[in-house]
């Protein structure tokens, strides 16, 4: 898979469908992974949909992440606000669907800060994060490790810089 080539921008924000499952997940993930590099990064996490705004991330999501040492008790879902088009130097979606809503809210001069997040993975194939809402626990510990994988990738490209 092909990583884009990152300047010095230092903020990220994890986009996925209603902030509960994926992209608070990649945050934990993330956080955790750049304080552990010595990366300063702001990272954040939200959904294209309002239907879960001020709620924690699901219970399967925090459990899992729990079993592999990351806390996401602090979080609250919310949702992309125009703002974040101009804030955030990375908008990462965890899917095609939601790069698409991000796409079509996007400015045009902040267009170039939306990508899709397994572009920076390097052990998988996927170029999304499958939403397991709607399954059972192995598809929590995919999405766990599709996301270890692509934060991995990303914290190696912004290292570089």
């Amino acid at each position: 898979m092909t990583v884009k080539v990152l300047g010095t921008e230092r903020s990220v924000l994890f986009v996925c469908m209603g902030n509960i499952c994926r992209s608070p997940t990649a945050e934990g993930v993330s956080r955790q992974r750049a304080e552990a590099a010595g990366l300063a990064l702001e990272i954040d996490s939200a959904g294209t949909h309002a239907c879960h705004v001020g709620a924690p991330p699901d219970a399967r999501s925090a459990r899992h992440a729990a079993l592999r040492g990351y806390d996401l008790s602090a979080q609250r879902a919310r949702q992309v606000a125009a703002s974040d088009f101009e804030r955030y130097d990375h908008l990462l979606a965890m899917d095609h669907d939601n790069l698409k809503l991000l796409q079509a809210a996007c400015p045009p001069q902040h267009r170039h800060k939306l990508a899709l997040f397994m572009q920076y993975a390097t052990r998988s194939d996927s170029d999304v994060v499958p939403d397991p809402y709607y399954g059972g626990a192995n598809g929590f510990d995919q999405v766990l490790d599709y996301i270890e994988d692509a934060s991995d990738g990303l914290i190696a490209a912004l290292r570089e810089k």
